[in-house]
């Protein structure tokens, strides 16, 4: 049995402040013990140093927040990111579509997969809901080298049999070869399986039908895919299925549209989509890095809200042009305000942890720091530039948490821990 015990200034959000204004939890001067990975105390210092007097406690400078979780994000597309030019259709073709093929060499899989966990470290994202590639090797490679690094992450192999040449399956293969990854990762120490078809252009009736099925007969697997990113992408879908509602409406009748379902962007829905997503609590991940880089639009938090859809935040590389959930999480106050709405900081770092944990179903494991979860956690250091030092000065913990949002990055992770243990610090040059 392994116990630690970590002394410092504690925030998280476990629940949404939309629907629970006493939602934020903060201590300033905490206790958090760890037994085996998993939270076993948390509380003032005060309250807590009695009971565990015969610990020796490590003292953390800055402030512990949970590990963020990434509720969508390429790992292909890592050396795609800042790739010139297109909105998203063009773009996949002329540089994601290739990036991926080259996925067809599991060397090239594993030596990608490796880079992208341990940027994800680098920024303080200790889990993950994440896009492999058509080739089933590929959630291998992610698979095998988060498990050596104890990372909970959620994945499954692309569903694309209408594809580009080289990069495309069949309704059959996506079956078997699901089935084969589920029977080999699903539940296998943090790892489980999203059954991904890439979206509604790139899949024939049958593969949806197959997609459909697969999550029928594995009632705990997620259903990850892309919906109503880009206008042309929505023109296309109504061209191809002109006889459905919407375009969540494709979805729904291969039965693809349930409360493990989780939908990336949702940024040109109508109100039958959103009030269809509010009553099967599926969830919607807001990217709102990847919709200005592609010039997609604003996600509508508005209307969201009106609809009470379960929300969270993916970064969306490599749309997405940085790994950084806090500086995602300030693009998402931005993209809020150019619609009339204003998120505040807690909300924001709830929808980064505890929100994106929900969508995962993960709320019960990660997310929030509470006693009986997984010890994920991150240290931010206000003091990362001059610029965040002076600007936090003095600062209370909303305007502190406003500016690391606004301002920070990578350069504000301190440490990042998994499971109690600290898998990363500042000041090394690769994972600790």
């Amino acid at each position: 049995m392994t116990v630690r015990a970590f002394r410092g200034e504690i925030l998280s959000v476990p629940h949404d402040p939309r629907d629970e204004p006493e939602a934020v939890r903060h201590e300033r001067d905490a206790l958090l013990v760890i037994e085996d990975g998993i939270v076993v105390a948390r509380g003032t210092y005060a309250e807590l140093a009695e009971r565990y007097a015969a610990l020796e406690i490590e003292h953390l400078t800055g402030l512990i927040v949970p590990g963020f979780i990434d509720a969508h994000i390429h790992y292909p597309q890592t050396d795609s990111v800042a790739a010139h030019g297109e909105q998203l259709m063009d773009w996949l073709t002329r540089h994601i579509f290739p990036a991926e093929k080259a996925f067809a060499d599991r060397a090239h899989a594993d030596a990608v997969a490796d880079f992208f966990l341990d940027e994800l470290l680098r920024n303080g994202t200790t889990s993950a809901l994440v896009f492999p590639t058509v080739h089933e090797h590929s959630v291998d490679a992610l698979f095998e080298a988060a498990r050596a690094r104890g990372m909970r992450i959620a994945s499954g192999k692309v569903l694309m049999d209408l594809g580009p040449e080289d990069l495309r399956d069949t309704a059959a293969s996506a079956r078997s070869e699901s089935e084969a990854l589920i029977r080999r990762w699903h539940g296998r120490d943090r790892l489980s399986y999203a059954v991904t078809p890439r979206f509604a252009p790139t899949s024939s009736d049958g593969q949806l039908q197959v997609a459909g099925e697969l999550l029928a007969a594995h009632r705990d697997v997620l259903l990850h895919t892309h919906l109503a990113e880009n206008e042309r992408e929505c023109r296309e879908v109504q061209k191809r299925f002109p006889d459905a509602a919407d375009y969540l409406d494709v979805y729904d009748r291969f039965g693809l549209v349930s409360e493990r379902s989780v939908f990336a962007h949702c940024i040109h829905l109508c109100d039958r989509s959103r009030t269809r997503l509010g009553e099967t609590n599926a969830g919607v991940a807001i990217c709102p890095s990847s919709n200005l880089f592609l010039g997609s639009g604003f996600f509508d938090f508005g209307e969201a809200d009106r609809h009470r859809l379960k929300l969270g935040l993916g970064t969306d590389v490599g749309a997405g042009t940085s790994f950084s959930m806090l500086h995602t999480a300030g693009l998402a106050y931005q993209a809020a305000l150019a619609r009339g709405d204003r998120l505040d900081a807690f909300r924001a770092l709830y929808l980064a942890t505890a929100g994106s944990a929900r969508l995962l179903h993960f709320a019960d494991k990660v997310g929030a720091l509470e006693v009986g979860q997984e010890a994920d956690f991150v240290l931010l250091d206000a003091q990362a530039t001059p610029l965040l030092a002076r600007r936090t000065a003095g600062a209370d913990i909303a305007e502190r948490l406003f500016a690391l949002q606004i301002l920070g990055d990578d350069r504000a992770i301190a440490r990042t821990y998994v499971m109690g243990r600290c898998v990363w610090r500042r000041s090394s040059a690769a994972p600790a």
